[in-house]
């Protein structure tokens, strides 16, 4: 675990930064892959009722149609896996496949999916489904970028054991973000839950794209 930490205090402290994105909303997977060279680094906290309520995830870009993510759990002691592939990557249609939520330690089965994006300047939607355990589970999802600093964000998970969120996205930096959000259950009840997640993106072999993005957006 402190080699773990200190690897990432290390990134972050050598590699320069590039640019921002809004990425993800707070409780669903969205079509749109993680740029290949970006290395987002996060924390995430969050009601025990929702996940594991202390999570770092380091999310890897491998290619313009692959990417790759690990997470780390300490209540339990965790570690789980994600892969997303980009079928059609090319805004304003985008269509991905991948798994979720792969923990050999916990013995827990991938989760595959498919979701399908219509994503403009502004908005986005988003629409899947996803196979987790022994049921179907439909993915709804929205969201309203603002400028390149503020996104609002609603999503929706089907099942009863899984909820409905409001949140927001702000992007403090080019390369850091902050996403905090609240979860209401679709149980009986529907219980109310927070989460916030804090990531830092280093660019690791896309740098001169990145430049060129940034002198774009002056």
């Amino acid at each position: 675990m402190r080699r773990f930490v200190f690897t990432i205090a290390v990134m972050m402290v050598l590699l320069s930064s590039a640019r921002a994105t809004t990425k993800g909303l707070s409780q669903i997977v969205t079509p749109e892959l993680q740029a290949a060279g970006d290395l987002s680094l996060s924390f995430q906290a969050q009601s025990e009722r929702i996940a594991n309520p202390y999570e770092l995830q380091a999310e890897m870009g491998l290619t313009n149609w692959a990417e790759f993510a690990v997470f780390r759990g300490f209540k339990p002691d965790d570690w789980i896996f994600s892969t997303e592939f980009g079928l059609l990557t090319k805004e304003p249609y985008l269509l991905s496949v991948g798994f979720l939520n792969w923990s050999p330690h916990l013995d827990v089965d991938p989760q595959p999916y498919i979701e399908a994006g219509y994503y403009t300047e502004h908005q986005k939607f988003i629409v899947g489904a996803i196979h987790a355990g022994y049921k179907n589970e439909a993915i709804l999802g929205y969201a309203y970028d603002f400028n390149k600093t503020w996104r609002v964000q609603i999503d929706w998970l089907s099942g009863a054991e899984n909820s409905s969120t409001i949140g927001f996205t702000c992007n403090i930096t080019r390369d850091f973000q902050m996403n905090p959000a609240l979860y209401i259950n679709n149980g009986p009840g529907h219980d109310l839950f927070g989460y916030v997640v804090f990531s830092y993106t280093l660019h690791l072999w896309n740098k001169i794209r990145g430049k060129e993005l940034e002198k774009s957006k002056k």
